[in-house]
């Protein structure tokens, strides 16, 4: 998540991203901020994914980049891998189908070992 979030950052110091990429940027700055300060700060809708949660053995939660639009992005994201750590290990748009298994094919990075 940390190449993406350096390629978008350098596209746009550079002056050569494109709209969507300069949204994208600009709503998961937001939202990165809204986390860092309160997780569970009401606009970022924040909730467990139990389906990922099970996949991956620790508790795996989703927040709002954007909300009421199609394919609306969230971001995913974990605690650790310190105490206080928050790592985001995806960045999808919200699966449209929330059965069969929608959160199945939802792809994250690799889970960070975390300190006891």
């Amino acid at each position: 998540m940390l190449g993406l979030w350096n390629i978008l950052k350098q596209k746009r110091d550079d002056g050569n991203i494109s709209k969507s990429e300069l949204a994208l940027y600009k709503k998961w700055g937001k939202a990165m901020k809204l986390l860092s300060q309160d997780p569970f700060y009401p606009g970022l809708h924040t909730h467990e994914i139990e389906e990922l949660s099970k996949r991956y053995g620790q508790k795996v939660w989703q927040s709002y980049l954007e909300n009421k639009t199609s394919r609306a992005m969230r971001m995913y994201w974990v605690y650790g891998p310190g105490r206080g750590d928050i790592t985001v290990i995806g960045l999808e748009p919200h699966p449209e189908d929330k059965k069969n298994s929608a959160y199945e094919r939802i792809p994250l990075s690799e889970l960070p070992e975390i300190d006891e």
